[in-house]
């Protein structure tokens, strides 16, 4: 894709009905199509060839997905293209590994399977690339038209699946179609070319029933070429964000939206003094070891960041690049600073929505086009950094006796594969997001990655499958028991000898489930799991592994892992009583209802 940067000459802000004031974008997305070659005689290539042509021409370059019959003419395609197809063993894991495989090197990815089934086991996968922001293309197919209504095997059709869901555009895809012929290809080529490049994220979905994949296309499909404009804010807006930013101190909130403008981002706090925290997403964009950075927020987050805002409280916040949902601010009244917000973000729907009450100035712009700006407005300045609240931390000295403690566990994965490599490194939901995010420290944007929004089971477990995948390069999962044993794609890892490693949190529990039910007043709950030796399951799919039971062992088992040219699974025997750093969580839920009544 070729990026343009384009200035924005129009400007209109207005205070809203509510408390939100808009400043609105301006901007255009180019898109164009023309033949490859006027004097070229029409090819005859089948439907199928083409979509995948199609498809190499957008950047695609692998594709995930579990193949069928119903698929056959689409998957032969697939695999005779220069697009590298990975087939795994599970729709649901293919979609994540999809997804990570996006953010490790900004290309849209295809997810790929058969009918029935094999399109709802890819629901979740599917429902997360829209919930993260990913840009992937689902290919699936349908029951030919003669066979519909009649019981075909997996039947496929507006008979036997809600058409509203998997065909249409709405809150799962950005763009839906079933391509009942080959002319309608050159229209669904622009449509996706337009959406890859629009700013943010893009899950689209074809649906090609059998029949119509293996139909020859009796015309050449033009070459569709675009350009992306990024969304910038006007020069009234930025005038008006600087005067805001400049009544006092302020803080800057980063969020996972602003990974692209890490270093304008340092610019603006050192010049300012202002004090920087992020989301758990955003881990990193700022770096962690910084004198002006404060901790974590939500989450897994820092007290650091709760002080920060209790004793010396800004008079306003910028807000870049994340939507202040539940896990980054638990709505918490605390977290508002004395003037409100002033919110930047791509999506112009995400500000204003976390804190509908709290005067926001909104503007929709590319975080990192929006800094730029900024800065011609703020001198530099000595590197007088101000006294903050930092989160502190004294690593705990391994013990040789007991199960070994969960935070033991961090601090040697910080020093590994945190210091020692390059290694993205993601968290799993449960007590590994929280202890992760919480303890590991990061300099770097791009090498710490959690869901914080749908945040299903197994994401991790398989994404970094794809991250490891794109950026050639280790990838480590750091997840519990219950997500390594619902889907981990460890037998894929070894069949493309991709350099995954997984770290379980091996407690025989649901472990996130039994303290915080506890926390919350519920009793008698079952949340445990049969003892489990996941180094044995690793070596009978051809990976290999280490079990750990000691703290004095960890350091030599994860350098193994950090040196091991194939799939690696590390099973750590934890201490289940001690409690994860959950932040604000059983408050929320509490407040949301969750909690023991007398009966």
């Amino acid at each position: 894709m070729k990026h343009t940067d384009v200035k924005s000459n129009h400007i209109s802000g207005q205070k809203s009905s509510g408390s939100t004031i808009f400043a609105q974008p301006t901007g255009s997305l180019v898109v164009s199509s023309h033949e490859q070659s006027s004097q070229s005689e029409p090819t005859q290539l089948t439907v199928a060839d083409t979509v995948v042509k199609m498809l190499e021409d957008l950047g695609v370059r692998h594709a995930f997905g579990v193949s069928g019959g119903a698929i056959a003419s689409l998957w032969a395609s697939l695999e005779h293209s220069a697009i590298e197809v990975l087939h795994f063993r599970h729709e649901t894991g293919a979609g994540f590994a999809a997804i990570e495989s996006y953010f490790a090197n900004n290309r849209p990815v295809v997810v790929f399977t058969t009918t029935g089934p094999g399109i709802t086991n890819t629901l979740t996968g599917l429902f997360a690339a829209r919930w993260e922001g990913a840009k992937v293309i689902f290919l699936s197919p349908a029951t030919s038209a003669p066979q519909r209504g009649r019981w075909a095997f997996q039947e496929t059709s507006s008979y036997t699946m809600p058409s509203e869901v998997f065909c249409s555009s709405g809150s799962l895809f950005h763009y839906a179609t079933s391509i009942e012929s080959g002319e309608e290809l050159p229209e669904i080529a622009r449509r996706l070319a337009a959406g890859l490049a629009r700013p943010g994220g893009f899950v689209a979905h074809l649906s090609v029933p059998t029949t119509i994949q293996s139909s020859l296309l009796k015309a050449s499909l033009p070459r569709v070429t675009f350009s992306q404009t990024l969304t910038t804010a006007g020069e009234d807006a930025i005038a008006k964000s600087v005067q805001l930013l400049s009544e006092g101190p302020f803080a800057i909130w980063v969020g996972f939206g602003a990974r692209g403008a890490a270093e304008e981002i340092r610019q603006l706090a050192e010049r300012t003094g202002s004090a920087v925290m992020s989301s758990p997403r955003g881990k990193g964009i700022f770096p962690e070891n910084h004198p002006q950075y404060l901790g974590v927020t939500g989450f897994g987050g820092h007290n650091s960041v709760v002080k920060y805002m209790q004793d010396i409280s800004p008079g306003r916040i910028l807000v870049l690049g994340t939507r202040l949902g539940e896990f980054t601010s638990f709505w918490s009244p605390a977290m508002v600073p004395k003037k409100g917000f002033v919110h930047v973000d791509i999506d112009p729907e995400v500000p204003g929505t976390a804190y509908p009450a709290v005067e926001t100035f909104s503007i929709q712009s590319d975080v990192q086009v929006f800094v730029k700006a900024l800065l011609k407005y703020f001198p530099n300045r000595p590197g007088d950094y101000p006294v903050l609240p930092n989160p502190q931390r004294v690593p705990l000295l391994p013990q040789a006796e007991g199960a070994v403690r969960p935070d033991v566990l961090m601090d040697t994965i910080q020093r590994v594969f945190v210091e020692k490599s390059d290694a993205v490194v993601m968290t799993e939901a449960g007590n590994s997001f929280a202890w992760g995010t919480h303890t590991l420290r990061f300099t770097k944007p791009g090498r710490y990655r959690v869901s914080t929004g749908f945040g299903s089971m197994g994401h991790a477990a398989t994404g970094i499958l794809g991250a490891a995948l794109a950026q050639n390069d280790k990838a480590v999962a750091i997840l519990g028991d219950g997500a390594m044993l619902m889907n981990s794609e460890v037998s894929t890892a070894v069949k493309y000898q991709i350099p995954a490693v997984w770290i379980v949190l091996n407690d025989s529990r649901y472990n996130m489930c039994s303290q915080g039910m506890a926390l919350l007043g519920f009793k008698g709950v079952d949340t445990q799991m049969s003892p489990v030796d996941f180094v044995a399951i690793a070596r009978g799919m051809g990976a290999d592994g280490i079990r750990v039971e000691s703290e004095t062992d960890l350091q030599a088992a994860l350098e193994k892992a950090l040196a091991s040219k194939i799939p690696f699974v590390v099973d750590v025997i934890i201490d289940p009583t001690q409690t994860a750093p959950f932040g604000s969580r059983i408050q929320s839920l509490i407040e949301q209802g969750a909690k023991e009544t007398n009966k």
